[in-house]
């Protein structure tokens, strides 16, 4: 009967999740504040539906680690680099900053001792697993906002893993119980390089052959670290991000990635649908102010934190923006920190709703935050002058490269796919031409090969500023985004009414409207790639195999070439290029 009991549960969270996804994908909402909003209603402040709640929360917490486990599966920590001692330096500032801040805002509503420390921990840190996926669904965790938000994001999860680690023992607390816990944690990361170097090659090489095989033995692999990290008092969740590093540099992680996301998908809806189940029936009138100073915190007080110590580490303004506004919200390490004091008989119920609130309400806005960071950026773009004069020094990395003075050049938007292949017939035909582009492996690589070029993002008005849109004979935009490519086309001919723009939609309905911004030309890929195959039908039958043959070795010879490159750049190897 149990197991019938939990297959009824399961059904009702996943119909609920359904129905209200279709209400948000009818209204184009995201789809998160609707899992949200399915678990309110069918848990014990709705209708009451679930019965086997525990259970439930157990299998969110696998969501949370499967999640992990891509994410560090796709982390290459040689990205992170060049922002990993600015993103741990600003995490461990910001975070013991919000704690402050938490701490008295507690005691000033009369939360004092254990329960205004855990409220302080509950604001200290920001939501890995909702921010990731979001930038993933993005295309922007390769960003450098992206990077640095998520160097940021993994130095405060080692941070609540050590809090975890000391208020499970704040009955006995001493100073070794802090180093046995930073033992533990320093013992599991050499195991998994360890395990990295020496067992996973031969037990890879052995499965990659056969697809399930694969899948399963990166699945075990997951577990058994999972199972490590929950044996040294850690959360689950960090086990499975060290597993996926651990195998992240073999060369099947995108085929495991690929069959892990739909398991993934399915389990963190679990967790966003229990996140608005945690919603107890408790006397909500007394917490409603200190829920409201405790939003206003996360959500105004901690991206004007991060915006002033990313501006202080010498990033410019979009990208200090761009990262405050991604955190703005708590974590779900913060649930689990207060859970545990619940557990723990630290705190009262009324702490752990009080943080479930702060939790709903911040994590209901962070997909709209997102979402429209673009036009917040737009908007406050004056005002955020200000942080400009906190910037004694830029992003330490030089990425920019664009000559003094053009003429008659051609600037294109975007480098890579489609964009390699323009700029490589652009360099062909000796044209004058520079690149803008906002993954800084792509300008590094660029800049070894000597071509000119800055790190930036075309919606970005201060970057359209920086190049020489007056002067270009050609603007061409391979970046498949429909604001940022009306921000060019009008900017460009506020400066340049005759030259000549080509930019790139996803979509006939946006290929329209930016026609009638101004576009010369549209490019959709999508009607391309059938325009090439029409070709192809076209052509008599007695060319059509030398035909294809022909378009094959091309686009071989085009994509081994790329990724030659992508390795080259990923590895800091570009200098081999020249060799």
């Amino acid at each position: 009967m149990p197991s019938v009991i939990l297959l009824w549960d399961l059904g009702i969270i996943i119909v609920a999740a359904t129905l209200l996804a279709y209400v948000a994908k009818f209204l184009r909402q995201p789809t998160i504040p609707a899992y949200v909003i399915a678990g309110i209603l069918i848990g014990p402040v709705g209708f009451g539906l679930i019965t086997n709640y525990e259970t439930i929360r157990t299998l969110s917490e696998l969501g949370i680690a499967f999640l992990l486990f891509i994410v560090g599966l796709e982390l290459d920590l040689q990205r992170l680099k060049d922002v990993g001692f600015a993103g741990s330096a600003s995490a461990m500032i910001r975070s013991g900053l919000l704690f402050g801040v938490g701490f008295l805002i507690a005691i000033y509503f009369g939360f004092l001792g254990l329960d205004a420390v855990y409220l302080g921990l509950a604001l200290a840190f920001s939501s890995t697993m909702i921010v990731v996926k979001l930038l993933s669904d993005n295309n922007e965790l390769d960003t450098l906002h992206g990077r640095y938000t998520l160097a940021i994001l993994l130095a405060e999860d080692a941070l609540a893993i050590i809090a975890l680690s000391v208020l499970a023992t704040a009955d006995h607390f001493t100073v070794a119980t802090i180093a046995i816990s930073l033992l533990k944690g320093f013992g599991l990361f050499c195991i998994s390089i360890v395990a990295s170097r020496f067992l996973f090659p031969p037990i890879f090489g052995f499965v990659a052959r056969s697809q399930e095989l694969l899948f399963l033995t990166a699945l075990s692999i997951c577990m058994i670290f999972a199972k490590l990290s929950s044996l040294a008092g850690f959360s689950i969740a960090i086990g499975a991000l060290i597993a996926g590093i651990s195998i992240a540099t073999f060369p099947y992680n995108i085929e495991i990635v690929s069959r892990i996301r739909s398991l993934r998908d399915f389990f963190v809806t679990i967790f966003f649908v229990s996140l608005g189940m945690d919603m107890i029936l408790v006397d909500i009138e007394p917490l409603l102010l200190p829920a409201l100073a405790l939003i206003f915190a996360v959500v105004i007080l901690k991206p004007l934190i991060i915006m002033s110590l990313s501006s202080l580490a010498g990033y410019g303004r979009r990208t200090s923006f761009l990262s405050s506004i991604s955190l703005a919200q708590i974590s779900e390490f913060s649930l689990i920190i207060v859970l545990q004091g619940v557990l723990l008989s630290h705190i009262s119920h009324s702490i752990f709703s009080l943080t479930v609130i702060v939790a709903l309400v911040t994590i209901t806005l962070t997909p709209y935050l997102i979402r429209y960071d673009e036009q917040l950026y737009q908007k406050f773009l004056r005002r955020l002058a200000i942080f400009d004069k906190l910037t004694f020094r830029r992003f330490p990395v030089n990425l920019e490269g664009i000559p003094k003075k053009s003429e008659n050049h051609i600037i294109l938007c975007g480098a890579h796919r489609m964009g390699h292949d323009i700029m490589h017939e652009l360099s062909h035909l000796r044209e004058r031409f520079f690149v803008v582009d906002f993954n800084p492996d792509v300008i590094k690589s660029l800049m070894d090969k000597n071509i000119p070029c800055i790190y930036g993002d075309i919606g970005d008005i201060e970057i359209l500023k920086r190049i020489d849109l007056k002067n270009a004979e050609m603007v061409i935009s391979t970046v498949p985004n429909e604001s940022a490519n009306t921000l060019l086309i009008t900017e460009t001919r506020k400066v340049n009414p005759n030259v000549l723009i080509f930019v790139t939609a996803d979509a006939i309905n946006q290929a329209m409207e930016l026609y009638d911004a101004g576009a010369d030309y549209v490019i959709v890929p999508r009607m391309l790639s059938g325009e090439k195959i029409s070709d192809v039908l076209g052509t008599p039958d007695s060319q059509k195999m030398a035909t294809i043959k022909k378009m094959r070795e091309v686009h071989l010879k085009e994509l081994k070439h790329i990724r030659e490159d992508d390795l080259l750049s990923r590895y800091g190897l570009s200098f081999l290029r020249h060799r």
